[in-house]
C-alpha cells in the first residue's frame, strides 16, 4: 500500500494576513541583489497545477517516493506509464508572465540568482540564467547503477518504441510529470533498462523521501548569504527543501518576502506575503519598474 508522504502543516493562528500591497516587493527588486526561490505555483499558470493550492493534486495524488520506486518493479512500471504520458503534456507547457518577470528582472541586474524547487525547465525556457534546480530537472534521466545521464527525449524514444499504441487518456497530470492513470491503464507497460549497463532509471529529480544532494544545498546556502533580500515566488514552504532558505535569511536579518495566494509555512519569518496571483503581481511589479517582459527595450528606474 502507498503511504502519504508528509506534505502538510498546520498553520499557526497567529500567522499575518495576506496583502495586496506590491510596493514592499517592488522596493526589494529596485534596490537589487534579490535571490528569487519559486515553487509549483509559478508554472500554474502554464497549465500545470501544484501541489496543495485550489485544485491541487495533493487532493487526488501522492507523489512517488524514493523508497517505493527503488524497492518495486511495480512501482517503477506505474511511475514510468504514467510518467511518459505526463512528458509529453510537459513538453507542450511554455513559461507564463511570471517565468517570463523573473527573466527580464534578471535581464535588468535586479536579482543575484534564482533556486526553483520545480522540475518543469520553464524559468530556463522563458531566459532565466544559472538557475539552481533545488529538485533536479525532468529533462534528464539517470541509471541508479552505474550514474549515467542521458536526455529525457532519448528515453522517451525509446519507451515508445517499446510501447506502441500506448495512448491512454490521463484524468489530470500533477507537478512532478506524473500522469493520473489506472493500473489497469498501466498493466501492460514495458519499462527499457539503462542503455549503457542495463540498471533501473530514474527521472534526474528528488522524490520524496530522497534527500537534496549536499552540494547543492550548500551551493544554495551561499546564495542566500550573498543576497540582500529573499522573494519567494508560488511556495508554501511545506517541505524542508525550501523553508530551511527562509529560515536562514531570516536569522540573517535579510528581509523575506512572499507572494503566494495561501498563506505558507515562512510567512511568521516574511515582512510581507502578497496573496495575488503571480502573473499579475510580477506583471505589475515590472511595470513600476519600467522592465519589460520580453526584452524590448527599457529599463529599470
Amino acid at each position: 500500500m502507498r503511504m502519504r508522504p508528509t506534505l502538510d502543516w498546520t498553520p499557526a493562528a497567529d500567522l499575518p494576513p495576506g496583502t495586496t500591497d506590491l510596493q514592499p516587493v517592488t522596493d526589494a527588486l529596485r534596490a537589487g541583489g534579490v535571490l528569487v526561490l519559486s515553487g509549483a505555483g509559478i508554472s500554474t499558470e502554464s497549465g500545470i497545477p501544484d501541489y496543495r493550492g485550489e485544485g491541487g493534486s495533493l487532493s487526488r495524488h501522492t507523489p512517488m517516493t524514493y523508497q517505493e520506486f527503488t524497492a518495486s518493479a511495480g512501482a517503477r512500471q506505474r511511475y514510468w506509464a504514467r510518467g511518459h504520458l505526463g512528458w509529453r503534456t510537459f513538453g507542450r507547457a511554455r513559461p507564463n508572465a511570471g517565468h517570463r518577470a523573473v527573466a527580464a528582472f534578471g535581464r535588468h541586474g535586479l536579482l543575484s540568482g534564482v533556486i526553483t524547487q520545480n522540475v518543469d525547465g520553464l524559468h530556463q525556457a522563458a531566459g532565466s540564467e544559472g538557475v539552481v534546480e533545488l529538485h533536479g530537472s525532468l529533462e534528464r534521466v539517470v541509471c541508479l547503477s552505474c550514474g549515467a545521464l542521458s536526455p529525457r527525449r532519448e528515453l522517451a524514444h525509446r519507451l515508445e518504441e517499446a510501447n506502441a499504441g500506448f495512448e491512454p487518456v490521463a484524468a489530470g497530470i500533477n507537478p512532478d510529470g506524473d500522469a493520473d492513470l489506472t493500473q489497469e491503464q498501466v498493466a501492460d507497460f514495458r519499462v527499457v533498462p539503462c542503455a549503457v549497463c542495463g540498471g533501473v532509471l530514474k527521472p534526474d529529480v528528488v522524490f520524496f523521501g530522497e534527500s537534496v544532494p549536499p552540494r547543492r544545498v550548500e551551493h544554495c546556502r551561499e546564495l542566500v548569504r550573498e543576497a540582500a533580500a529573499l522573494l519567494v515566488l508560488g511556495s508554501s514552504l511545506t517541505v524542508m527543501s525550501g523553508l530551511r532558505f527562509v529560515r536562514q535569511a531570516a536569522e540573517a536579518g535579510k528581509p523575506v518576502l512572499i507572494v503566494n495566494r495561501d498563506r505558507t509555512r515562512g510567512d511568521l519569518q516574511a515582512v510581507t506575503r502578497v496573496a495575488l496571483p503571480l502573473g499579475t503581481a510580477l506583471t505589475t511589479v515590472a511595470a513600476r519598474l519600467g522592465v519589460p517582459l520580453d526584452g524590448l527595450g527599457g529599463a529599470a528606474d
